[in-house]
């Protein structure tokens, strides 16, 4: 899956370099983000200095330091891994007015054009920090969002947090609106605790509520899984 997935991520982003002499890429992170970060950042075909890297999304408060910090997860998995990156766009969930720092990034974001966004579904069907009831209609780049129980309990499950109360309750993300604007999407889920998620992602409505369902909206959005996150949807012979 995650080699799969970063094949495909790599192929986007060759691609846009070829016809643009750079690309613009968005990345994820998480746990169901190992696989594929560790199998993109060894593309052979990749000039990484004709690549910016925009940050997904990032937790409030937290420094860079802790463990669970995404800046600190994308530098050291990715950013210091890859050659003379051009550029690394992270989201500071340290600045002092974090609508400021939505600005920030939006002003960096706004006028580019992604080649590919490699993003995962959240167990609540999250989007980036985008939780149900999420926000289909903004325009804005980037915005401050509230994290509910259900992600903050993932969080704590993947082993980010000792409890459920150090883990934050905002954070800074893109917005859905911005993530669809990219040329292509790379979504990455693996493990069975994700099943709900993708099926309803699939199948289901286009509905707030369940944030990643959106995705059905994008005209070129490819889906990589394993067996065990696909295990509810139905088999095509």
């Amino acid at each position: 899956m995650g080699q799969s997935a970063a094949a495909y991520a790599a192929t986007a982003i060759f691609s846009a370099i070829e016809a643009d002499g750079k690309a613009s890429i968005i990345l994820a992170t998480g746990a169901s983000q190992f696989e594929m970060l560790s199998a993109l950042i060894t593309a052979k075909t990749i000039d990484w200095s004709k690549v910016e890297l925009f940050h997904l999304d990032e937790y409030i408060g937290l420094p860079v330091t802790h463990p669970a910090s995404f800046r600190k997860y994308l530098r050291e998995r990715f950013v210091e891994q890859v050659e003379n990156l051009a550029a690394f766009h992270e989201v500071c969930g340290e600045a002092p007015d974090p609508a400021a720092e939505c600005q920030r990034l939006s002003n960096l974001i706004e006028n580019c054009e992604i080649a590919v966004a490699c993003v995962g579904i959240g167990e609540n069907g999250h989007l980036a920090f985008n939780d149900p009831p999420a926000d289909f209609e903004t325009e804005e780049p980037y915005i401050i969002v509230e994290l509910d129980e259900k992600c903050r309990q993932q969080q704590l499950g993947e082993g980010w947090f000792p409890t459920l109360g150090d883990v934050p309750q905002k954070a800074i993300s893109m917005s859905c609106r911005q993530i669809l604007k990219a040329k292509q999407i790379v979504c990455t889920v693996p493990d069975l605790r994700k099943a709900e998620a993708v099926r309803d992602s699939v199948y289901g409505d286009v509905s707030p509520n369940v944030p990643a369902s959106i995705l059905q909206k994008h005209p070129d959005c490819t889906l990589f899984l394993d067996i065990h996150s696909a295990s509810l949807l139905e088999r095509i012979a």
